[in-house]
C-alpha cells in the first residue's frame, strides 16, 4: 500500500466517524436541549420558520474543527502544530468568532459588537500571518501595496461572516451552500496533491459534521446551525477562501491572472455573495438599514413565486454545483488566460445575479 492510498483510508474512515459523531452528538442535543440557543421570542431573529427551535448545529461544527486539529498533529505534525504562529491564528480567530456566535444565540448581541470582533477575527489572521513571516497565507495579495492588501482582506473577513449568517435565513439553505464551498475546497487542494495539509483535515471533519448536521436541518428542520455556525462557518471559508483561492500559487502576478483570481472567487462564493449584495441593494434603495433582518433575501422570493423549501435548496444546490464545477475546470484545464474568458465569466456570473436579483422585485408586497 503506497502514502496515498494510507492517507485516503485513514481520511475515508475519519470523514465515516465524524458524520457517525455528529448524528449522535445531534441527537443528544435535540432530546436534552429543547429551549437551548433559543432566543427570548421578543428578540428573535427574522427566519422564514417562525418556530422556535434549539440553535444548536455550530457546537458540532465546533467540536469538528478541535477533534481535526488534534487529530491532524497525531497524525502528520506531531509537536510541529502548534508550533506554527498561523495555524494558532487560526484557531483563537475560529475560537473568537464562535463564542461570539454562541453568545448572539443567547442574547441578541449588539451590531457594534458582532462587526468589532469580526474585525478582530481580520486582525488576529493578519497579525499571524506577518509573525509568521513566510508566505503570509492570510492576507490577501492583489495589489503592490501592503495596506490596501490588509483593507482588502478585512472586508472579505467581515463580508462572508455576515454573507454566510444572512443566508442562514431558510432551512438548509446555509449548510448546503458551505458543503459545496468545502467540496470545492478539497479539489483544489486535491489538485496540487496537497492532502497532508492541516486546512485538509479541518475541511474534512467539518464537511462531515455538516453532512450530518444536514440530517437535521433539511427542511422542516428539527435544529438550526445558529450564529455560532454560522459565524465559525462563514470565518473558516474566508479563511480557505484567501489560501485556496485568492493566493493560489499558480497565479503570476499580472492583471489578466489577477481576474482569474476575482472570478475563481466569485463563483465559489456566488450564492453568499449574490444574495448579501440583492439584499444591501434593495434595503438601500427603500432606506432600510442592511443589518436588520427581513423576508428580503433571494430564497424568501423564490418562495414568493411558488417554490417550496425543498425545491429552493435544490435550486441553490444546481447553482452552487454548475458554478464549483466551472470555477474547477477553469482552475484545472485553463492555461491560456486572455480577456475572452475574463468576460465570458463575467458574463455567467452577472446572468446568474440578474435572475436571482429580479426575483427579488416580484411580489415586494409580501416582504414586509
Amino acid at each position: 500500500m503506497n502514502n496515498y492510498d494510507y492517507t485516503f483510508i485513514v481520511y475515508a474512515e475519519y470523514f465515516v466517524c465524524i458524520v457517525l459523531f455528529g448524528l449522535l452528538f445531534n441527537t443528544i442535543l435535540l432530546k436534552f436541549s429543547k429551549n437551548l440557543g433559543i432566543r427570548d421570542k421578543e428578540n428573535t431573529m427574522i427566519r422564514w420558520n417562525q418556530i422556535s427551535k434549539p440553535a444548536l448545529g455550530g457546537i458540532t461544527f465546533f467540536m469538528a474543527f478541535l477533534v481535526s486539529t488534534g487529530f491532524y498533529g497525531i497524525l502528520f505534525d506531531h509537536n510541529e502544530l502548534f508550533k506554527n504562529v498561523e495555524v494558532i491564528s487560526m484557531i483563537a480567530a475560529l475560537c473568537l468568532a464562535f463564542i461570539m456566535g454562541l453568545a448572539d444565540d443567547a442574547y441578541n448581541t449588539k451590531p457594534w459588537l458582532k462587526f468589532f470582533i469580526q474585525l478582530s477575527c481580520g486582525l488576529i489572521l493578519i497579525f499571524g500571518s506577518l509573525k509568521a513571516d513566510k508566505e503570509q497565507n492570510f492576507i490577501i495579495k492583489i495589489f503592490e501595496t501592503d495596506i490596501l492588501n490588509y483593507i482588502v482582506t478585512l472586508l472579505w473577513i467581515i463580508g462572508i461572516m455576515n454573507s454566510i449568517n444572512m443566508l442562514d435565513n431558510m432551512d438548509g439553505i446555509t449548510s448546503v451552500t458551505t458543503i459545496f464551498i468545502l467540496i470545492t475546497c478539497l479539489f483544489f487542494m486535491g489538485f496540487q496533491n496537497d492532502f497532508e495539509n492541516f486546512d485538509f483535515m479541518v475541511i474534512i471533519g467539518v464537511l462531515a459534521s455538516l453532512i450530518s448536521f444536514l440530517f437535521y436541518n433539511w427542511s422542516p428542520a428539527k435544529i438550526y446551525m445558529g450564529d455560532s455556525g454560522s459565524q465559525f462557518l462563514g470565518l473558516l471559508v474566508g479563511i480557505l477562501g484567501i489560501k485556496i483561492f485568492w493566493n493560489s500559487s499558480i497565479y503570476i502576478t499580472n492583471e489578466i491572472i489577477h481576474s482569474k483570481q476575482i472570478i475563481l472567487v466569485l463563483l465559489v462564493f456566488i450564492l453568499p455573495i449574490i444574495d448579501t449584495t440583492s439584499v444591501f441593494i434593495n434595503r438601500i434603495s427603500r432606506k432600510q438599514s442592511p443589518f436588520i433582518g427581513g423576508k428580503d433575501h433571494t430564497t424568501h422570493h423564490l418562495s414568493f413565486l411558488g417554490f417550496n423549501n425543498t425545491q429552493i435548496i435544490f435550486i441553490f444546490s444546481g447553482i452552487a454545483f454548475l458554478s464549483s464545477l466551472i470555477a474547477a475546470t477553469l482552475y484545472r484545464f485553463v492555461d491560456d488566460w486572455s480577456y475572452i474568458e475574463v468576460i465570458l465569466y463575467f458574463i455567467y456570473f452577472f446572468a446568474i445575479f440578474i435572475i436571482l436579483y429580479i426575483t427579488t422585485q416580484q411580489h415586494k408586497e409580501l416582504r414586509e
